[in-house]
């Protein structure tokens, strides 16, 4: 099909006109597709092929190919309504025929010798001569038929598992310690030793007054004593008893009243402040800051 889009359209009108005329005719024979023989579903297909030769556009092709799909179902469906001869195919009958082709079984008139009156048969045990319908089928087919062989070997062997063992890992008891268990007392205690410390350092800074925060809590001979000074310290800045600022670019601490509801209402609000306080920073001060105070 070559695609023209500047096609006549009384032709286009045409292809389209007989396309539809040869659908109409196999979607009436659909139902039944015994009332269409194969000779005029064959002259449909040929119709349409030369109406092909005028296709210039998507929408005749379109029409082209419902009607090979709509052909092609109806030819499927006589298909299966076909039957080999005036019936289906007897497979018993067909056994049946073939036994007495090799001298099997046989008919009643053959069976009965030409002197018997029918009271007596003649036993017929004699094996079947399948060398006779073998040169029956040597005439259709020469092809030597081909050996096959098993895939795989006759016996197979399956391998037992042996099951992994896994040696269990023996603990020294002696090297075992069972975790140390808060008790209420302990919390508490705790709780009271964070007042007793929050407490020292606000007597220390009474006595001292305005000083550098880093002088205050940093002790240069142990980095944990620091942390504890400045956790301490925290405190006494959330409730407002010390003020935190910066003098002449030094920060620095100092006791002051803690505020009251009052002061919040008129416009006093509370800040908050993240210090940053490493191993890095705590043997930095440790050059400059030698006084140690302990909190």
């Amino acid at each position: 099909m070559v695609f023209d889009p500047d096609q006549d359209p009384e032709e286009k009108r045409a292809v389209r006109q007989n396309y539809r005329s040869l659908t109409k005719k196999i979607e009436e024979h659909r139902g039944n597709p015994n009332d269409f023989t194969t000779e005029e579903l064959l002259s449909q297909v040929h119709k349409a092929d030369e109406l092909f030769d005028k296709v210039k556009g998507p929408q005749e092709a379109t029409l082209d190919s419902h009607l090979l799909l709509m052909a092609s179902n109806m030819g499927a469906q006589k298909a299966r309504a076909m039957k080999s001869g005036s019936g289906a195919f007897d497979v018993d009958d067909f056994v049946s025929k073939l036994v007495q082709f090799m001298g099997g079984q046989k008919t009643l008139e053959d069976a009965l010798p030409e002197d018997s009156d029918g009271e007596e048969m003649q036993d017929s045990s004699s094996p079947l001569d399948w060398d006779r319908i073998g040169r029956k089928a040597m005439a259709k087919s020469r092809r030597v038929p081909a050996m096959g062989f098993m895939l795989g070997p006759l016996s197979i062997e399956q391998k037992k598992r042996a099951p992994a063992k896994r040696s269990k890992l023996e603990k020294n008891k002696e090297d075992e310690r069972k975790p140390q268990e808060l008790k209420e007392e302990d919390i508490t205690r705790s709780e009271n030793e964070t007042t007793k410390n929050v407490a020292i350092l606000e007597t220390l800074l009474e006595d001292i007054g305005t000083v550098n925060i880093f002088k205050f809590v940093i002790n240069p001979n142990d980095f944990a004593q620091s942390v504890e000074n400045i956790f301490y310290l925290s405190f006494l800045i959330r409730d407002g008893k010390v003020a935190f600022e910066t003098q002449d670019g030094e920060p620095v601490i100092f006791l002051c009243g803690q505020p009251d509801d009052a002061d919040y209402e008129g416009g006093l609000k509370k800040r908050q402040m993240v210090l940053e306080f490493d191993m890095a920073t705590w043997k930095a001060c440790q050059k400059f800051l030698p006084a140690r105070v302990s909190g």
